[in-house]
């Protein structure tokens, strides 16, 4: 098994709508936070900021902790090509620092084919990763801890 692997995503809100990863596979479109892997000496902070410009060009001031997910891959629907993955991801409340809202990044991921505003109250309607987002971010927005959502996907 690889070593445990630490991600931080961004969660960005405005107007109702979440700022998503859109990717393409062969079952069609999906969604997810931007954000990515830590590199050895980076914060998780430094690493979420890096990730945005890199995926959707956009730079982030990273807010409060809100939600901690693991993910084992072997415990998954795609266990036959993760099932040696074991990923934290540490979601972080982000706002842009600039207005402009969305650019190509410089480093998109493999399956990334671009990103898109999805509307909070119809995030059920997409395939979007972890798939708690679609209860957790409709639920209150000042939470006071960070959330342990556990092993999911």
């Amino acid at each position: 098994m690889r070593p445990v692997r630490n991600s931080a995503k961004a969660i960005i809100v405005k107007d109702g709508r979440l700022l998503a990863i859109k990717n393409r596979d062969a079952d069609g479109d999906w969604y997810c936070l931007p954000g990515g892997g830590q590199e050895p000496g980076e914060t998780l902070t430094e690493a979420l900021r890096r990730e945005c410009l890199e995926e959707v060009g956009v730079e982030v001031m990273v807010g409060p902790l809100r939600f901690v997910r693991e993910y084992i891959g072997k415990n998954h629907e795609f266990h036959a090509h993760d099932s040696d993955v074991h990923q934290v991801d540490f979601m972080f409340e982000c706002e842009p620092v600039q207005d402009s809202w969305y650019s190509r990044g410089s480093a998109p991921d493999v399956l990334q084919v671009g990103a898109a505003w999805l509307r909070l109250d119809e995030l059920h309607e997409h395939r979007i990763y972890p798939s708690v987002l679609r209860t957790v971010l409709l639920c209150d927005t000042e939470a006071s801890e960070p959330v342990y959502l556990g092993d999911i996907n």
